[in-house]
């Protein structure tokens, strides 16, 4: 496990600093990119203006479209897929200044949130290249008050750590489009389908049928995400869903949007 170059190296390249112990990198990736395993010695803020990227730590993996952005604490691990073109937007926050700023008592995990309008206008204010200290101060201000306020994400999928459970949860990530029956998939971990049940629900805080729709609904994200062909329909009957309104009913409740309003914004 690397600890990747601190921001400051990196503004030595063309990046920049705030002057207050917070660092601001504008990138480009183009889809199929992958940021290996890593960590930073700052905490992060990473947010796709455009496209979406796949973040995972050991805990878990999200699905990060563009009205959403990713915290990731200081030296955390993480690495990051891209499933479309992005630009990404990086603010990298010294840890002295985060003790003295920060609002949130929740900033020591890592988290994905809703991005309001307010937020993402202000995330793009901040790399306005005419910005004055007094302008960036106040906008760096009121992002930690956005981000305070901000809705959590349920792009989310906790990933168990228990062996058996961990198996179980891999075997249905490997084809989140198959239907997967609690009985068959303990016979395969070598457990019953009592605990398994009930490890889903300890490991992941969620039931085993609600851990498998949310990874069903990541697998649509990413396709819809990287397959600009793909029907609605086609997607619902892929993933399992009896109807198109079942499907759009449940991409709704996890992402806020229907499938088609998220293909449209991809």
């Amino acid at each position: 496990m690397t600890v990747a170059e601190t921001p400051i190296a990196a503004i030595l390249r063309g990046q920049r600093a705030t002057g207050d112990g917070v660092h601001l990198v504008a990138r480009h990736y183009r889809k199929g990119v992958r940021l290996h395993p890593h960590m930073h010695r700052e905490a992060q803020l990473v947010y796709a203006a455009r496209g979406t990227m796949q973040v995972t730590t050991p805990k878990g993996r999200w699905l990060v479209p563009p009205d959403r952005a990713v915290w990731v604490p200081a030296l955390s691990e993480h690495a990051i897929d891209v499933l479309a073109d992005i630009q990404m937007r990086t603010l990298y926050f010294e840890l002295p200044w985060l003790k003295r700023e920060a609002r949130r008592h929740s900033l020591d995990a890592e988290f994905v949130v809703r991005v309001s309008p307010l937020l993402h206008q202000t995330i793009l204010a901040l790399f306005d290249a005419g910005n004055d200290r007094e302008r960036t101060e106040l906008l760096l201000k009121l992002t930690m008050l956005e981000l305070d306020q901000a809705e959590d994400s349920a792009t989310f999928i906790p990933l168990p750590q228990e062996p058996r459970c961990r198996r179980a949860a891999d075997l249905v990530l490997a084809d989140p489009t198959g239907t997967h029956d609690i009985e068959t998939l303990a016979r395969e971990v070598g457990t019953s389908a009592r605990t398994l049940s009930r490890l889903f629900s300890s490991q992941t805080e969620l039931s085993f049928k609600s851990w498998c729709q949310r990874a069903r609904i990541a697998a649509a994200i990413e396709r819809l995400s990287t397959d600009a062909n793909v029907s609605v329909k086609q997607l619902a009957a892929d993933l399992g869903y009896a109807s198109v309104p079942a499907f759009s009913q449940a991409f709704r409740q996890v992402t806020s949007k229907t499938p088609t309003e998220f293909a449209e914004q991809q």
